[in-house]
């Protein structure tokens, strides 16, 4: 179907101690489109110096992906069902903890869409069931067993 690409670019740094794990866990992500973002371990697992608080970490970038995944679902779904989306706005939250196999995990992401309509406004009935069809066609949710739940904005 498609492929996707991403370059991660790390190097020891001058006076760094690999072994003893004092090194800097700060790096690059580059996109295919041409995008690089600073990257890091989470400051909450990596203690700093070894961390960059100024960076994304992969459990953000987890995050941040099923959150986009879901609204771009979301938008198609409402689209074709007759509805106007205005804007969309989500402060997504993952949690770490241990799972069922007792390895820590990103185990529960908090999606918490506010979303302005224009014209007819859906019910609620109609907005849980455009957030669960645009669950069933969002592909990294398809792709993680990470669980997934839809909240009302904070």
């Amino acid at each position: 179907m498609a492929s996707y690409t991403a370059t991660i670019d790390w190097a020891l740094q001058p006076g760094e101690d690999f072994v003893a794990g004092r090194y800097s866990r700060k790096h690059t992500v580059s996109f295919d489109a041409g995008i690089t973002v600073p990257a890091s371990a989470s400051p909450h697992v990596v203690p700093a110096p070894w961390s960059a608080a100024d960076a994304i970490d992969p459990e953000e970038m987890l995050v941040a992906a099923i959150s986009n995944c879901h609204m771009l679902s979301f938008l198609y779904i409402a689209s074709r069902a007759g509805f106007t989306v205005l804007s969309y706005r989500d402060e997504a939250e993952g949690v770490m903890r241990k799972n069922a196999e007792g390895k820590i995990a990103v185990t529960k992401v908090a999606l918490r869409p506010a979303i302005a309509f224009d014209g007819r406004q859906p019910t609620p009935k109609e907005l849980d069931e455009l957030h669960h069809e645009a669950h069933e066609v969002c592909y990294i949710a398809s792709s993680v067993k990470t669980e997934i739940v839809v909240e009302k904005p904070r």
